[in-house]
């Protein structure tokens, strides 16, 4: 190993963002490691001369000594990269509790457990890059999506006080907020949403959003993932990081209209969103 090279570990390296970003690092002088759950999802990634680990980010033990066999090789993790994270959507009545619970335990909880077992190294060393992937989803919120949007509106804030906290430690926090972006994450929301609510009362709701997520993720509405991994490599490379980058098409439209608008004015955009969709 180039012990010039920094150091960079990133969860959910299998697919989507997280793959995208473990190439781009190692593409420009990092030192990566992609973990996921699944080993085996990893495997094709080791020709880019990433290295792989397999991270159970519900499991206390399974971060613990992933982490572990990461430092003993390098002592140090100098970027986190807390991009793995999922959306289960289906109306609120209908989620059950526990799919509720897994969704703040990946999403939020078992994300903070391995930040906190990273941050005294880049304390101790003065030095330090934390990335949380959120999303606009973190912002606004839209029907069947209350459990994902509340562990994204939590992640903001973690993120921020994190920020604030660690700051004067010479560890930099920032958060990127990406729309629209074509992987696999909205055929698991929508398939999480219609095996939920797909019949029932709120049944007609979840044809709408399907149709609307349908037409959002188009590619000419959408962005690859490989557009997160440039943003992400534009600021670790910047001596003053923004503290947010949002990212894809219409993002900053949803951002303003949150912004601007009454909760009243803004749920009324949102219906005329879906009722064109469903036309």
């Amino acid at each position: 190993m180039n012990t010039n090279q920094p150091v960079a570990l990133i969860t959910g390296a299998s697919s989507g963002i997280g793959r995208s970003t473990a190439l781009l690092l190692a593409q420009n002088g990092y030192t990566v490691y992609g973990v996921a759950r699944r080993l085996d999802r990893l495997q094709d990634l080791e020709a880019s001369g990433i290295r792989i680990r397999s991270m159970d980010l519900t499991v206390p033990e399974s971060i613990e000594s992933g982490l572990q066999s990461i430092l003993s090789e390098t002592g140090r993790i100098d970027v986190l990269i807390n991009n793995a994270g999922y959306g289960s959507y289906g109306a609120l009545e209908e989620v059950p509790i526990e799919e509720a619970v897994r969704q703040f335990e990946v999403n939020v909880f078992g994300l903070m457990r391995l930040t906190q077992a990273v941050l005294p190294g880049m304390r101790a060393r003065k030095k330090g890059f934390i990335v949380n992937i959120t999303s606009v989803g973190g912002k606004i919120y839209l029907p069947l999506g209350g459990w994902y949007h509340a562990t994204k509106h939590a992640l903001e804030v973690l993120s921020d006080v994190l920020r604030f906290e660690t700051e004067p430690f010479g560890i930099k926090t920032i958060i990127i907020e990406p729309g629209a972006v074509r992987t696999e994450w909205g055929d698991i929301a929508l398939g999480s949403g219609e095996k939920v609510s797909g019949v029932g009362p709120y049944a007609g709701m979840t044809r709408t959003m399907v149709d609307l997520f349908k037409t959002n993720y188009q590619p000419s509405r959408s962005i690859g993932p490989e557009v997160i991994a440039q943003t992400i490599l534009k600021a670790l490379q910047s001596r003053t990081p923004k503290t947010r980058y949002a990212v894809g098409p219409m993002v900053g439209l949803f951002l303003a209209m949150k912004r601007y608008l009454s909760d009243r004015g803004f749920e009324g955009l949102i219906r005329q969103f879906m009722k064109q969709s469903a036309k």
